[in-house]
Formats: C-alpha cells, sequence, structure tokens
C-alpha cells in the first residue's frame, strides 16, 4: 500500500476528485493548507497598502491506494491538476505499512474497497 499525498490548486479540487473516481479511488481526505514552494507568494493591493501575501491558499489530498494502482493514480492527479504554470503543486509517495477498518477489524488491502 502506498499514501499519495497531493498538493494542488483549490479550483482544480474538483477535477481532480472526478479523475480520481474514474481510475476507481473510492476514498479521500481533503483539507484546506496554506504554503509556498519556488512561486514564493504573491504581492496584493488592499486599501492602498501593499500587503506581501507569502502563504498561498492551496489543497491537500490524502489517498492510501494498493500499490497495483498507483501509477493510475498519480497520473490521473497530474493530467486533472495541472494548468502548466507555476504552482500547479506536488505529489508525495510514501510507503503504508498497514491499514485496519475499525469497525471490523479487518486489515490489509481489504480495507482499501
Amino acid at each position: 500500500m502506498k499514501k499519495v499525498e497531493a498538493i494542488i490548486k483549490p479550483f482544480k479540487l474538483e477535477e481532480v476528485k472526478e479523475a480520481l473516481a474514474g481510475v476507481g479511488v473510492q476514498g479521500l481526505t481533503v483539507s484546506e493548507v496554506k504554503g509556498f514552494g519556488r512561486q514564493k507568494g504573491h504581492k496584493e493591493l488592499y486599501r492602498g497598502a501593499e500587503y506581501v501575501v507569502e502563504f498561498l491558499p492551496k489543497v491537500k489530498l490524502e489517498i492510501v491506494v494498493t500499490d497495483d494502482s498507483l501509477k493510475a493514480v498519480v497520473d490521473a492527479i497530474v493530467k486533472a491538476a495541472s494548468t502548466g504554470r507555476i504552482g500547479d503543486g506536488k505529489i508525495f509517495v510514501s510507503p503504508i505499512e498497514d491499514a485496519v477498518r475499525i469497525r471490523t477489524g479487518e486489515s490489509g488491502d481489504v480495507v482499501l474497497s
């Protein structure tokens, strides 16, 4: 099993969600986060004063998938989240040792379906 964490632009969430459903993802966790990468924020004008916005709003998706479906999930996120401009986001993949369904006590890949 692998954990896929994707940091994407907020307006791309619906497209990514639909793309993930298309490759069989049955569940995901979404968090509103703030951060920056090479983009380093931007300047805004508010009531005549200039402010530097360092932390930009992003959406973080967390999905646990089987090893077999990892490539399809990552490809779906990349295709749906890409705008071709700086700040599109990142995808991180980590190994997961085990998963347990609390209701039944089942563990392993079976809890992902």
